[in-house]
């Protein structure tokens, strides 16, 4: 994960104290307790795999982009649900990124920015799956260029807006 991984947060220097099961977050807006903390920790992680796996996939000269933008759409889609977690909403069944922009946007406006990202990335979750759904059976290099860039912006969206303990 590029700049947009958190550093760990180091207590070497603080006093030790009775610690909580409910953190705050400021960026979040609300106490998130420990279950809730840890779930959306998972959510982010499966998302920093997705775009791993993307990186690497397109790294190899003959990689498959057409699993590797597959993973971009899945990033952008975790991290997004990291977030509805993280606030406490629900998390819909749905690949659809628009729907769950405007979702998010409900707690924090600046998802709104993502919304054509979101339209942009949401048909790679079947375009290239499967065969016939689409004119060329392969993404182009720039198309998963492009993919991985808006999966990237999305995810750290999320990562800024919640405490770093979230963070993988």
């Amino acid at each position: 994960m590029s700049s947009c991984r958190r550093g760990a947060n180091s207590t070497a220097t603080r006093p030790s104290r009775p610690r909580s099961s409910t953190r705050f977050s400021p960026a979040a807006g609300s106490f998130m307790d420990e279950p809730l903390l840890r779930l959306t920790r998972e959510w982010l992680t499966k998302a920093a795999h997705d775009l791993q796996n993307a990186r690497i996939v397109s790294a190899v000269s003959d990689g498959p982009l057409d699993t590797a933008i597959y993973h971009c759409q899945q990033a952008a889609e975790k991290s997004l649900k990291a977030w509805l977690v993280s606030q406490n909403l629900p998390v819909e069944r749905t690949h659809d990124l628009t729907r769950l922009v405007t979702l998010a946007a409900a707690r924090d406006v600046s998802f709104f920015d993502w919304e054509e990202a979101a339209g942009i990335l949401t048909p790679y979750a079947s375009a290239f799956r499967y065969p016939g759904l689409t004119a060329d059976p392969l993404p182009t290099r720039a198309e998963f260029d492009e993919a991985l860039k808006l999966a990237e912006g999305i995810h750290a969206l999320v990562l800024g807006l919640l405490p770093d303990e979230a963070a993988p």
